[in-house]
């Protein structure tokens, strides 16, 4: 299996669930079961459609598709597998307290859904993205390859013939199997601090992932939540009136495809390349969250406690659908700002680092009244960040993108105002290299590949090669100069309609949206 082998997205396969009141007795019905066996976890059984996770639960898709494979494998062969620990609640809801993974991928491969089937579809609303359907694709194959469907098992009882002996036996060892339980026992507050117990130990949580289950019901985590998954899956906001919900769902979806769409395929080929480029589901989600919280000046997860009704969370997601407008969008306020040249590397990488100290440089010009300012040198600002990169130098010395946003925003305004004085462009760098407010940076130097032995161009040499020899033909807008992204421009009348412009292709001008709507005006 390759290194970058994609997770496969389990989460729909078990439903998540409140604990409802806290201090609520569990059921004693129940715990006295030491097993449940493959059939208990059919559609179409007593057991599985009341199974559960808290709604705190991180999402099941962690495993890789060999994992998985692996792990049905195990199953099949009889193998010592850990204990599947359940909480049974008053309203007798069996919830995964550990061992979500497992059982989502025995119930993937019962019903043959590894993010891609009609669970997941009804799920996320039929909205499965590429990576989704690619990973799916990989595991089914995988399954396919080494250990058969389930549905192949099942037609092998009615149809014995002449079979591999192993998969026979396998076959004849289905009935028997199960997964071992350990019941957890007490009231909801137990469940939930042995839950987090037992994740921290055995399986620990990623930092952002807990920050966010900590923060489930604050309107930050709510508004995280949905931005993430487009609106879809788990409804973290399904307390909210179903009004509520509808806006929450579409602002969210609209707020994912400014930030992530048109989806990057790498190498890149094209310069129609999304905001925020390919990420791990946890670098995806804390890209969110940070967002979330610096655009609405939030600088503790709790800050804004539990949100109730929905209009703090609805308040947040429309700040954001604001700032992420201004940076790239077909709407007027939008400064089209070219995600190759602000948010990714001269090789196609992302660059984590630039879109934190871009989103603050935007608030800052947002209070400041400052846009015209950076319009009047935005070729030059352009020319300068592009060729002279000191932004991962700036991250590192402040240990990480989020510490450093601050920084960055002051080195964005910098290069503004020497531009504004009229710095000569290629003099901007050196000269705040040598005031040192930014520490001790290091001009950029050209890299040497001419000692790589490989005959076989990488990934990042193709992407590179691409953008140095495409990136000179991209447009400019004949306002600011400055490079307009594919899909997002306007045509302006160079002279005015009012002054007796004429819809001539003579008259007509090439300019991003904020030159031609706010900037000229």
């Amino acid at each position: 299996m390759p290194k970058d082998s994609p997770k496969v997205s389990l989460d729909a396969l078990i439903c998540r669930e409140a604990f409802e009141v806290q201090g609520q007795q569990g059921q004693n019905i129940g715990r006295n079961i030491p097993m449940i066996s493959i059939r208990d976890l059919e559609k179409s059984s007593f057991f599985y459609p009341f199974l559960r996770k808290p709604d705190f639960q991180r999402e099941t898709n962690e495993w890789e598709a060999q994992k998985i494979c692996e792990f049905i494998e195990s199953f099949l062969d009889g193998d010592l597998i850990p204990s599947v620990i359940l909480w049974r609640s008053s309203s007798s809801y069996y919830f995964v307290i550990d061992g979500s993974h497992r059982l989502s991928s025995l119930i993937a491969w019962i019903n043959d859904d590894y993010g891609d089937g009609k669970i997941s579809k009804e799920f996320y609303d039929g909205d499965i993205t590429e990576e989704q359907k690619a990973a799916a694709l990989e595991v089914r194959k995988l399954i396919k390859a080494t250990i058969g469907s389930y549905k192949d098992y099942q037609s092998l009882t009615q149809h014995q013939g002449q079979v591999d002996q192993k998969f026979l036996d396998r076959a004849r060892n289905l009935g028997a199997l199960g997964i071992q339980l350990q019941w957890v026992e007490g009231d909801s507050e137990k469940a939930e601090a042995s839950f987090f117990k037992i994740n921290q130990k055995a399986a620990p949580i990623g930092e952002t992932e807990m920050r966010l289950l900590k923060a489930r019901k604050t309107p930050n985590g709510v508004a995280a939540r949905a931005i993430m998954r487009s609106g879809n899956g788990h409804k973290y906001w399904s307390d909210f009136s179903q009004e509520k919900q509808n806006e929450i769902e579409e602002l969210a979806q609209e707020i994912h495809q400014l930030i992530f769409e048109p989806k990057l395929k790498n190498p890149i080929k094209t310069l129609d390349v999304p905001i925020v480029g390919n990420l791990s589901t946890a670098e995806k989600l804390e890209v969110i969250l940070e967002f979330v919280n610096m655009v609405n000046g939030i600088d503790v997860d709790d800050q804004l406690g539990e949100d109730t009704t929905g209009d703090k969370t609805l308040e947040l997601l429309k700040n954001c659908k604001k700032v992420v407008q201004r940076i790239n969008s077909n709407h007027p306020s939008s400064l089209g700002l070219h995600p190759i040249i602000y948010f990714y590397t001269s090789a196609g990488k992302p660059k984590i680092g630039s879109f934190y100290g871009i989103v603050t440089l935007i608030l800052h010009l947002e209070k400041t009244k400052y846009f015209s300012k950076f319009i009047e040198v935005r070729k030059d600002f352009e020319w300068v960040i592009w060729q002279d990169d000191m932004v991962p130098q700036i991250v590192s010395k402040h240990g990480n993108a989020v510490k450093a946003k601050e920084k960055v925003k002051d080195f964005y305004v910098k290069i503004i105002d020497k531009l504004l004085q009229k710095i000569d462009k290629k003099s901007v760098i050196k000269d705040i290299i040598a005031e040192k407010d930014f520490g001790s940076l290091k001009a950029k130097t050209k890299s040497n590949t001419n000692d790589i032995q490989s005959k076989e161009f990488s990934r990042e040499t193709k992407a590179a090669a691409f953008i140095r020899d495409a990136l000179p033909g991209s447009p400019r807008c004949k306002i600011c100069g400055g490079y307009i992204p594919s899909r997002l421009n306007s045509i302006d009348h160079i002279q005015r309609k009012a002054d007796g412009g004429l819809g001539t292709l003579d008259n007509a001008q090439l300019t991003h949206l904020y030159c031609n709507t706010t900037f000229k005006n």
